[in-house]
């Protein structure tokens, strides 16, 4: 048996399905075994854009997705795709070429030591120097990717191992389910006292919750005992948001309306955070044992990484499911309890979050687009977003029913991932509806792959948030007190340029337009474009200066 087909195999024998790629000529060999396979090998335009389609298929299934480039150049434009799986929790495999290794005739041509430069970006990095130790190092590389906490695994494949024949009979090793641990007893009953004894006790969800089963055992906690609940962009969703003890999304810094209620918290049980997201609550050291009077119980797979804002005064560690409902099992509902304040925050944040959601004007504002756009989703359908101002609004505005419903990148938050990440959501999910969000500068960064959704045969909508400039970082600068500078750029007829590729594209000449032309590309099925221009005047006025002037609830 050849060593491609070896390894192909192995890959099968892990469940993958699919593979993103370009391929280059130091990967012939594995192309060949590939193309014998059941796996589906899916070209993209892009290196970066099959990283991040691997990346989404690891997040939204919890088994690592799969992609593959060629050495040098086709190996270091993974590296950002590599930085979105690591920073964001994503289960992803990166295989790389090289050149022969055992003989070379080419000198240094294309060589990078790509195996030091991944290992800073992953979990574990290697190159393989031999047929027979594939299975082995495929079996590793699946465990470790997926494991918690999950991340980037880089595997280099020589051209020459890749075609070698194995004559010791390797094959596959069998793979099995991994029972998780669970919490010990002791630090259940600790943690169950210290909620029980809160007066105010508040609930944070973060990204770890978005990751695994969890959301059945949380949901019958927070339902016993009626404690409120907030979370991270990366959170949203884990519980539907339409829950009655739903308080919102921390999106923005202390000074929004969620903050007033979590300050007034003297416990917080954080189920599942993460530290690559900005801190949804700041701690301070001001008293002993505590943070300002407010404690902290960390619930997790893993132990808290303790930073200058985030020391937990507890933590519950093993499986979270399982952690959540021995707590939610031994806890006794207390009468002086006392939520009424987070019912007030909660009322205001609503009436703050619905003015201006039917506004009219032109080009759009991003309170009516969010609407709008939740307006047309089902319960079940997936906003993707790209990164950029948009990002935050949709994350404040936009109510997410289940998990995994609003994928947004909130660790590496890098530019570019919203088409690719939609269209790896679509492939896993072909009878949902999929929505890419993207502003105009990140769209740019990976617009080719609208030729590799036409290809596939997508039904895909993309929304295209168009205001001819890097919005986010226009924003800060204003807040900064500097003049516009060095952000604007001109933009293509993004209606032509999706006919170009076989798409359809359409443009909404008012507010009233955009429904519409977004169920009509629903209806329409293939793979629709639909150009919005927005006005972004509302940051400063909405983000900035009505928070700088809200007070807090006495």
């Amino acid at each position: 048996m050849k060593a491609s087909d070896l390894f192909v195999q192995c890959l099968e024998n892990e469940g993958v399905k699919y593979i993103f790629a370009v391929p280059g000529e130091e990967n012939l060999d594995l192309l060949e075994s590939i193309r014998t396979s059941k796996i589906k090998l899916i070209v993209t335009r892009h290196e970066q854009a099959a990283g991040f389609m691997a990346a989404t298929i690891g997040r939204l299934t919890g088994q690592a997705g799969v992609c593959l480039s060629t050495l040098g150049p086709g190996a270091t434009n993974l590296v950002t795709a590599a930085a979105h799986a690591q920073l964001g929790g994503m289960p992803l495999l990166m295989i790389t070429g090289q050149k022969p290794i055992k003989s070379s005739k080419q000198g240094r041509f294309q060589i990078l030591d790509v195996v030091d430069m991944m290992k800073p970006l992953t979990k574990f990095s290697k190159q393989i120097v031999s047929g027979a130790a594939i299975p082995a190092a495929i079996r590793e590389a699946f465990r470790l990717a997926e494991e918690e906490r999950p991340g980037a695994i880089h595997l280099e494949l020589p051209e020459d191992i890749a075609a070698e024949e194995i004559i010791n009979g390797a094959k596959p090793i069998p793979t099995y389910r991994v029972r998780r641990p669970a919490a010990e007893a002791k630090a259940v009953e600790r943690a169950v006292q210290m909620i029980e004894n809160a007066r105010s006790p508040l609930i944070l969800i973060g990204a770890g919750a978005n990751r695994k089963l969890v959301s059945g055992s949380l949901l019958q906690f927070i339902e016993k005992t009626g404690i409120p609940f907030f979370n991270t962009q990366m959170g949203k969703g884990v519980i539907d948001e339409r829950h009655p003890l739903y308080l919102g999304t921390a999106a923005l810094s202390d000074k929004d309306y969620l903050h007033c209620a979590v300050d007034r918290a003297d416990l917080i049980i954080n189920v599942g955070h993460d530290v690559v997201e900005k801190p949804p609550f700041f701690m301070k050291n001001s008293t002993p044992g505590g943070a300002g009077g407010r404690q902290v119980i960390h619930v997790n797979f893993v132990g808290a990484i303790v930073d200058e804002v985030y020391f937990p005064q507890w933590e519950v560690i093993g499986d979270m499911g399982n952690s959540l409902w021995q707590i939610k099992e031994k806890i006794k509902i207390q009468p002086h309890w006392d939520f009424a304040y987070f019912k007030k925050t909660k009322q205001q944040l609503d009436t703050h979050l619905a003015r201006d959601v039917g506004d009219s004007r032109y080009p759009m504002i991003p309170q009516r687009i969010v609407a709008d756009v939740r307006a047309l989703m089902p319960a079940n359908g997936i906003v993707c977003l790209d990164n950029g101002m948009y990002k935050i609004w949709f994350a404040r505005q936009y109510l997410a029913y289940g998990q995994n419903t609003l994928l947004l990148d909130n660790a590496l938050a890098t530019m570019g991932a919203g088409l690719p990440s939609a269209m790896a959501a679509k492939l896993i999910y072909p009878d949902r509806k999929v929505l890419a969000v993207c502003g105009d500068g990140g769209f740019m960064m990976n617009a080719q792959e609208l030729e590799t959704a036409v290809r596939l045969g997508l039904d895909l909508v993309v929304l295209i948030l168009n205001d001819n400039g890097y919005g986010m970082i226009k924003w800060k600068q204003q807040n900064m007190g500097f003049d516009n500078f060095g952000l604007d750029f001109g933009n293509p007829d993004f209606v032509k340029y999706a006919a170009a590729y076989g798409a359809t594209g359409r443009r909404a000449g008012g507010a009233e337009d955009l429904q519409s032309l977004i169920e009509q590309a629903f209806a329409a099925g293939g793979v629709h474009l639909i150009d919005v221009p927005i006005d972004y005047r509302e940051n400063q006025r909405v983000l900035v200066e009505e928070l700088r002037e809200k007070e807090c609830l006495i």
